[in-house]
């Protein structure tokens, strides 16, 4: 089956988490779409990266940009908005694509220390970029779409790491209040709910077991997802909002 072609027409995009895994994937389909990309990563490697990126671009106009950013701290989240807008113009889209697991830890032996760090990054850091997203486009007038990172633990539960299924749990629910809330002012906001991905987080050993996890008896690929991420941020997706996605081989459907 062929793939679908997207023109993004040079629209500016901003990845949190780009210079790896599912964010990386989606900064390169962005950009072989004819978008600009500004990947927002805690990594210096994502300077380097973006350079590579631009000597393999397809698309005649479409550039990519870095930007060093904790999504733990507000100024950096504000700043890489900010700098997406003065780069290209406006922002157009945002992948919510930084994340952690954190500790695998059941509600009885969980630690505060691990809870709060689990959701600086996995749920306040998406909520504080959406906001500063969406505040900008309010602004721009043009409306514009946002793609937040879930998991099928914010589905589903995963009993042995309370941090992250609550985490990823409440950035569902977000996604619709966040995703309703401006429907009127054309900004669209949904969120997509990977399973087991084949990333470098995943462990060699470890990917035979999460295979099995899944009715489709593998894990999903990067490419994958990121092309449902392109979907959701492009004009074919325009009456979808406040949203989630399972893109998880049937996980959450058994």
């Amino acid at each position: 089956m062929q793939k679908i072609v997207y023109d993004f027409d040079c629209a500016s995009v901003l990845i949190t988490g780009g210079a790896s895994g599912l964010g990386l994937a989606t900064a390169q389909r962005l950009l072989s779409s004819n978008a600009n990309v500004v990947i927002a990563d805690y990594s210096e490697r994502g300077e380097q990266i973006a350079i590579d990126l631009n000597k393999q671009v397809n698309a005649s106009n479409a550039k990519c940009a870095f930007i060093k950013t904790d999504v733990t701290k507000e100024e950096d989240i504000k700043r890489a908005v900010d700098y997406t807008t003065s780069s290209f113009g406006s922002i157009d889209g945002l992948v919510c694509s930084a994340g952690i697991g954190g500790a695998n830890c059941a509600i009885a032996d969980e630690t505060l220390n691990n809870w709060n760090k689990v959701n600086a990054v996995d749920y306040t850091g998406v909520m504080l970029c959406d906001k500063y997203a969406i505040e900008q486009m309010l602004k721009q007038g043009k409306g514009g779409s946002i793609v937040n990172l879930a998991s099928m633990f914010g589905l589903v539960a995963v009993p042995a790491n309370v941090a992250y299924s609550g985490a990823k749990g409440g950035v569902v629910n977000m996604t619709r209040a966040a995703g309703t809330a401006y429907a009127d002012k054309g900004i669209r906001v949904n969120c997509v709910c990977p399973g087991v991905i084949d990333t470098p987080l995943v462990p060699k050993e470890a990917k035979d077991f999460y295979a099995g996890l899944h009715p489709m008896k593998r894990i999903g690929k990067p490419e994958e997802v990121a092309s449902l991420i392109t979907f959701l941020l492009s004009d074919d997706a325009k009456f979808i909002t406040g949203t989630s996605i399972s893109i998880d081989g049937g996980y959450v459907a058994v």
